[in-house]
Parts: structure tokens; C-alpha cells; sequence
């Protein structure tokens, strides 16, 4: 199952992660744009390997085990990548910064629990969260290249504050669910 169509699909969002990191270091516009189009067709594999494994009952243990992964690694070298070039302001540097905490604190928390055989769904909060990041960073990319009668950043950035919100309070969530496991003996 390595080479199905839904495997390959989330394969591409990691490959795809040394491009966008390389348009930082040239010049252009169009390097902003091209960034741009990468992330989206990357955010948009997200939705549709998952969308195709499940339609063509082709769910692996491979791509549940990559997907998250996936997905995390291509937020942080974005994020890692928007802030180390000053491409966001010095405000959003924080927002930046509490999704990658989230995002490691849900990731080991899925993972002890995977252990001890509990399961955290995703919650529908969750996935708005994801929505207004995909849409924040996309726009980020894009920035000073974007249109002139557009305030493109500062929506960007928004977009990116709104993300964190959501973030704390799914965190919160994700945390307060896990924690009756975590101070329990163990099974």
C-alpha cells in the first residue's frame, strides 16, 4: 500500500517542503507566488489523499501514521521559514510560535495515548483551526508580492492570529481530554 495513489498524495507534502524553502533564497516575485501555489497544492493533497483512501478503501496504516506528520512538518518550515526571514511582523512571530508548541504538545500527547490504546479524534474546532492556517500561510507566502490595493500581510496575518486562538483553545481541549490518562496508573 506504500505506493497508492492516497500514499503518494501525503509523500508529496514532505517532498514538496525542500521547494518551498528554496524560493525564500531566490529573488523574484514570482518566488512568492510560486510558494504560494506549492503550499496550496500541498493543503489541497491534505484534504484529498484522505478523501481518496477512504473512497477507494485504501486506508493504510502507512498514511495514518504519515498524514499528521505530513501536515506538521509542512506548517513548521513554513512558519520556521516566515519568521527566520522576517517575512511576518514581530507580533505574529507569537501566534507562529503557540501553534508550533501545539502542535508538538498534541502530537506527544497523541502518541502516549496511542500506547495505552486511546484514541483522540480530530474535532471539528481541530479542523477550522487547520482551514484559517491553510488559508494564513498561503497569503503569508504570497506577501509584499501580492496585489497593491490589497493589505495582503496584515491579512495574512490575521488569519494567523485567528489560527492561534483556535489553537490554544483546541490544545486546551486535546490536553484537558488527555489528562485524565496521563495521571492515572497505567494499564
Amino acid at each position: 500500500m506504500l505506493t497508492s495513489l492516497p500514499n503518494l498524495l501525503t509523500l508529496s507534502r514532505i517532498f514538496v517542503i525542500p521547494l518551498v524553502i528554496l524560493t525564500f533564497y531566490l529573488e523574484g516575485a514570482w518566488t512568492h507566488w510560486a510558494a504560494c501555489g506549492l503550499f496550496a497544492a500541498a493543503a489541497i493533497t491534505d484534504w484529498f489523499d484522505g478523501w481518496l483512501a477512504r473512497s477507494w478503501n485504501q486506508v493504510s496504516a502507512f498514511g495514518r501514521f504519515l498524514d499528521p506528520i505530513a501536515d506538521k512538518l509542512l506548517v513548521a518550515a513554513v512558519l520556521f521559514m516566515l519568521v527566520a526571514f522576517d517575512r511576518v511582523s514581530q507580533w505574529s512571530e507569537l501566534p507562529a510560535l503557540v501553534i508550533l508548541l501545539r502542535e508538538i504538545l498534541v502530537s506527544g500527547l497523541r502518541e502516549f495515548l496511542a500506547e495505552i490504546r486511546v484514541g483522540m479524534p480530530v474535532t471539528k474546532l481541530a479542523k477550522w483551526k487547520t482551514g484559517f492556517q491553510m488559508v494564513a500561510l498561503p497569503v503569508l507566502l504570497v506577501g509584499p508580492a501580492g496585489p497593491d490595493i490589497l493589505p495582503v500581510q496584515e491579512i495574512g496575518e490575521g488569519f494567523l492570529w485567528v489560527a492561534a486562538v483556535l489553537t490554544l483553545i483546541t490544545g486546551w481541549d486535546y490536553l484537558r481530554a488527555g489528562l485524565k490518562h496521563l495521571t492515572g496508573p497505567l494499564p
